[in-house]
């Protein structure tokens, strides 16, 4: 009776596990309308490394010498193509899609799942978030339903619907495996990563959740193949829209700035500044005449809330700030010398400005002649930085390491490195800074504000 009761439960378990898992059907017969193939062509001339005849007479005696040295140079001009994905948002035409979609396209051809094509032109694009807002001229179309990406919780099913590799609405399912993901170079998007199958020209389409609302804007893979690998990243449907209202009203996006360099507090940083747990954003260097500058924050500060938000990593700062109204007032709560403050910041613009590395200047004592013999200390070989050196630089003390070995090498200090502070007390000699950490035990974690090029930075060093 056992082994019948059994049998019976196996071939039952089948059916009780496919009753759990989720049919996609209906979510996709009414939302696959709205998501849409985008076409872009874009005329290259003169591409590089294509030989070119310089535009030259016949008569010219250089035209043989080109003619018959390149005697096929290629064309002088072609077409690049490429594939995307998009979403209608409005039943009047307006498309959202990924930024590199739609760059630098001549011709833009909008198709819909029912066969319609469309030409589309660019309303605004911001390459900082990847989001681009494109119209077509249209009427009754299909749309879809935002839902709260802030909802979303990891396990959850989504659904992405997008155009990879041109195969037109192709749908792939996954799960929300990460919320609030950072990326490197990407510090204005909290991306939601899946692991729903997404491949180039997938980008720019829609993350759908089980109730058949947008959640995300797919934008990324991490790929050593070019093809899926099982970590895939989108925009979260909130900050796109946000960046959509502001293109479609001005036509350009604006994000706010305080003026600070910040990093991330590590285990031994907070230890070395009195936290009671890794969090906030350390400042690591303030621009003069910025407003924190104004608001008086200082390097060294933990920045722990802006606005009322926690900061719960050096991640979240950029977000925040950059998503305030240029021109308001925002609280900052930090911490200084193990004590907590409140300070309020009058947010500024953040400008798109090319920025240029200077080159630090190569040692020389007075006169041009080498400088005194350098002191070996904490694995470091250590010199005092001359007067031109601080001049170029615009210190007034410091020392420079010459070498880095051992405990200081593993600590992430190089040569070249000139140490400012230890524990956000000045250095202002070779003596002094000696005398700074003979203060501490052996095994103490210190942090040492480190100048490296024209940045800082604060580096953990365990004292051995």
């Amino acid at each position: 009776m056992l082994k019948k009761f059994m049998l019976f439960a196996i071939m039952l378990l089948p059916l009780s596990v496919a009753a759990q898992l989720p049919d996609f059907t209906e979510l996709v017969e009414k939302q696959g309308p709205t998501v849409v193939n985008i076409s872009t062509t874009q005329t290259v001339r003169n591409p590089l490394g294509v030989p070119q005849i310089p535009q030259l007479q016949e008569d010219d005696p250089f035209y043989e010498f080109f003619r018959r040295f390149i005697p096929n140079p290629g064309p002088r001009e072609f077409q690049n193509n490429s594939l995307g994905s998009g979403f209608i948002i409005s039943a009047d035409g307006y498309i959202l899609t990924n930024a590199h979609v739609v760059e630098a396209a001549d011709e833009i051809t909008v198709k819909l799942t029912d066969k319609r094509e469309f030409k589309a032109k660019v309303i605004g694009s911001d390459r900082r978030t990847d989001i681009a807002l494109i119209k077509i001229e249209g009427s009754a179309l299909p749309a879809v339903k935002f839902g709260d990406p802030n909802r979303l919780k990891v396990g959850e099913w989504v659904v992405a619907i997008g155009s990879p590799f041109g195969f037109d609405n192709t749908v792939t399912a996954g799960i929300v495996s990460a919320k609030g993901r950072a990326l490197p170079q990407e510090n204005f998007v909290p991306f939601i990563q899946t692991d729903a199958a997404v491949n180039p020209g997938n980008s720019g389409g829609p993350l759908f959740n089980l109730r058949g609302e947008v959640v995300g804007i797919n934008s990324q893979i991490y790929s050593r193949t070019g093809g899926f690998m099982g970590l895939s990243f989108a925009i979260p449907i909130d900050v796109a829209n946000d960046i959509a209202n502001q293109l479609k009203t001005t036509g350009k996006v604006m994000r706010g700035r305080i003026g600070v360099v910040i990093q991330p507090v590590t285990k031994e940083l907070a230890e070395s500044f009195g936290l009671a747990k890794p969090a906030g954003a350390l400042v690591s260097a303030v621009e003069k005449g910025s407003p924190a500058d104004k608001a008086g924050i200082e390097a060294g500060d933990v920045i722990l809330k802006f606005d009322g938000k926690n900061v719960n990593s050096s991640d979240d700062l950029p977000r925040l700030v950059g998503s305030t109204k240029p021109g308001s007032k925002a609280s900052v709560q930090l911490m200084r010398n193990k004590a907590t403050r409140d300070v309020s910041v009058v947010v500024g613009e953040m400008q798109d400005e090319a920025r240029t590395a200077q080159r630090q200047p190569q040692r020389r004592g007075p006169g041009g002649k080498p400088p005194a013999e350098p002191v070996s200390r904490f694995g470091m070989t250590l010199s005092e930085p001359t007067a031109q050196q601080r001049e170029q630089l615009r210190i007034t003390g410091g020392v420079l390491v010459e070498e880095a070995q051992g405990a200081a090498a593993r600590a992430g200090i190089r040569r070249g490195d000139i140490i400012l502070a230890v524990n956000n007390q000045d250095v202002k000699s070779l003596e002094q800074f000696g005398q700074l950490m003979g203060q501490f035990e052996k095994g103490r974690t210190v942090a040492l504000l480190v100048r490296r090029g024209t940045n800082a930075l604060y580096i953990p060093f365990r004292i051995e």
